[in-house]
């Protein structure tokens, strides 16, 4: 989708993002807030669209509901995870008697990066949604703080970039984030009064990087600084984003049906689910290459043992690696493997390792950065 309009006809897959600052205030969760959520969701869904929402607010639903007088320091996770226990049920109980007053089937669905990661696990949670999806059921989905010690360390950025995996991994049409800003501004408009709002982002460049500024609130780990990189991540996979004010009047409904509301980020052309995939995954290592190498797989070429130069970090076969700085690619061979082999031409790897195989990284296994 290239134009810079949102057109209704065009939106059936929406991922609604909500903030913790848009879901809770100083008195723990907006009950009321969030039966308005199922009000305009269940409205979509009775036009033919499908949504996913992913939300965030389970450690302070936690924290109120332990009486805590302030939120955990950033690093007691244990706390945290605690927090989070408690949490997810008053969260999702919100979300269930919200939904059920709409005659709605809401269900939960926790995440962690290891989720997007992992191929096996990324194909299982994705057919899971597609199938909740057809049922008729509303997913809600959040990144689970009780064993992802990562993502509880801001990894996620309030659910910026969960949302934003998310969104592509499901082959969303548009992610819309609820924050506690407007959307996009050329300036900090809290200390600029004549900041501007920018309404369409055609492209994310270091211009638009810059007026994010600096990410974070003391309220939320989720800035705009991760919300602009969580649009990059859409931006790859054919999916627009719009960052706009959750307490505006119907912003859902409003959005969807092709109001201007917040700040529009356009997408490109779509990678595939592949590239999609290799291109978000954390890489467990690096393989150094020579010139002639890179000049070879900037051809489409693929990477022969002969062209590497230096093994770091550990990683299995089919896990995602660095090439130098310039790509990510799926490996076929360990790095313990690799370390015997590097160098070498690929009629000696049968000799050396008793393995077959002479391509250490196919060519459509790559994506470059």
């Amino acid at each position: 989708m290239s134009s810079t309009e949102i057109k209704p006809t065009e939106i059936k897959r929406i991922v609604v993002k909500i903030g913790t600052n848009t879901l809770s205030d100083k008195d723990g969760l907006r009950y009321d807030f969030i039966k308005d959520i199922a009000r305009q969701v269940s409205h979509l869904k009775r036009e033919g669209k499908e949504v996913i929402i992913v939300t965030s607010g389970a450690i302070g639903a936690g924290c109120k509901a332990l009486n805590l007088m302030q939120r955990p320091q950033p690093t007691d996770i244990i706390l945290k995870q605690a927090c989070a226990a408690v949490g997810q049920s008053v969260v999702m109980e919100a979300y269930h008697n919200a939904f059920a007053s709409y005659n709605e089937v809401v269900a939960q669905i926790l995440l962690t990066y290891d989720d997007f990661s992992d191929r096996k696990k990324y194909l299982n949670f994705r057919n899971g949604i597609e199938k909740l999806l057809k049922l008729g059921v509303i997913p809600v989905v959040n990144e689970n703080d009780v064993v992802a010690t990562d993502e509880i360390k801001e990894r996620f950025g309030d659910n910026d970039r969960l949302s934003a995996l998310l969104s592509s991994g499901v082959d969303a049409d548009l992610l819309i984030m609820l924050s506690d800003v407007d959307g996009l501004y050329d300036r900090d408009p809290k200390i600029h009064r004549d900041a501007r709002l920018i309404t369409t982002v055609p492209e994310i460049t270091r211009e638009i990087e810059a007026m994010a500024g600096e990410k974070g609130s003391p309220l939320s780990v989720g800035g705009m600084v991760t919300k602009i990189g969580a649009a990059k991540i859409c931006a790859d996979a054919g999916c627009r984003v719009v960052i706009t004010n959750g307490n505006v009047k119907n912003v859902v409904t409003r959005i969807v049906g092709g109001e201007r509301i917040g700040t529009l980020f356009l997408a490109r052309k779509r990678l595939s689910k592949k590239e999609m995939w290799i291109s978000h995954s954390t890489a467990k290592g690096r393989i150094i290459i020579d010139d002639g190498a890179k000049d070879a797989i900037l051809k489409n070429k693929s990477l022969l043992p002969s062209g590497i130069v230096e093994i770091k970090g550990m990683f299995e076969k089919n896990d995602v690696v660095f090439l130098n700085d310039f790509a990510k690619a799926i490996v076929d061979f360990s790095s313990e493997d690799l370390k015997k082999i590097k160098g070498k031409n690929s009629s000696e790897i049968k000799k050396i390792l008793n393995k077959s195989g002479k391509v250490i990284v196919k060519s459509e296994n790559i994506v470059f950065l």
